[in-house]
């Protein structure tokens, strides 16, 4: 399945290089990390960037074992020790799978230092609570849907690495399927947005 790695690479760079208009920065959370794919990707274009990565699955901590990642949490933006632990602690959080929770957007806020940009892709267009929250939207666009891992992120945890193996190969496949299938679809379009958190910002 190596073929339609490179398309997914340059998508992921793509949504990174929205953040190339600001100066480069310190330090990065990506939610819903996974793999690290995302940080692995952008890092091309953020050498001296530290990024951790959340994510409900084990898959965070190997993320950080074999170095795509600075720090990996395993947990969910939403659980009050995550949102303690790392209040105010980046310069960037990029949101880019739809928004279940909603109290994300304001956990997502919460760990972002003021002056620090939230970037969001979400089906639902997220400017509103954004503004309401003190921020403010410095660019908006429209794209094809980022499709998240959902197969891949449902993989039991408990099951021994030979048996996990195949069936992380074979859940890896059904999601590039999913994503080409959902394309051209009415799920196939999604906001990117990116927003400032101003100072004033609760």
């Amino acid at each position: 399945m190596t073929a339609p790695a490179a398309p997914s690479v340059r998508r992921l760079r793509s949504t990174a290089r929205a953040i190339l208009r600001f100066p480069e920065p310190e330090s990065w959370l990506d939610v819903d990390t996974g793999d690290a794919d995302f940080p692995e990707a952008a890092r091309v274009f953020f050498p001296y960037t530290a990024f951790d990565g959340l994510d409900p699955t084990p898959r965070v901590l190997h993320a950080q074992a074999v170095e795509r990642l600075e720090e990996g949490y395993q947990g969910r933006l939403t659980d009050p020790w995550i949102t303690a632990h790392l209040r105010a602690r980046y310069d960037v959080v990029s949101l880019l799978n739809p928004l279940a929770d909603p109290g994300e957007l304001q956990a997502a806020l919460t760990v972002l230092r003021p002056g620090g940009h939230l970037l969001v892709e979400s089906p639902g267009d997220p400017r509103a609570e954004l503004e309401s929250r003190g921020c403010t939207i410095i660019a908006t666009t429209r794209r094809s849907a980022h499709v998240p891992a959902r197969l891949t992120a449902r993989l039991p945890r408990t099951l021994p690495p030979p048996v996990t193996g195949p069936l992380a190969s074979a859940a890896r496949a059904l999601d590039h399927t999913l994503a080409l299938l959902l394309a051209g679809t009415r799920f196939a379009r999604t906001y990117r947005v990116i927003a400032r958190k101003e100072p004033s910002a609760p």
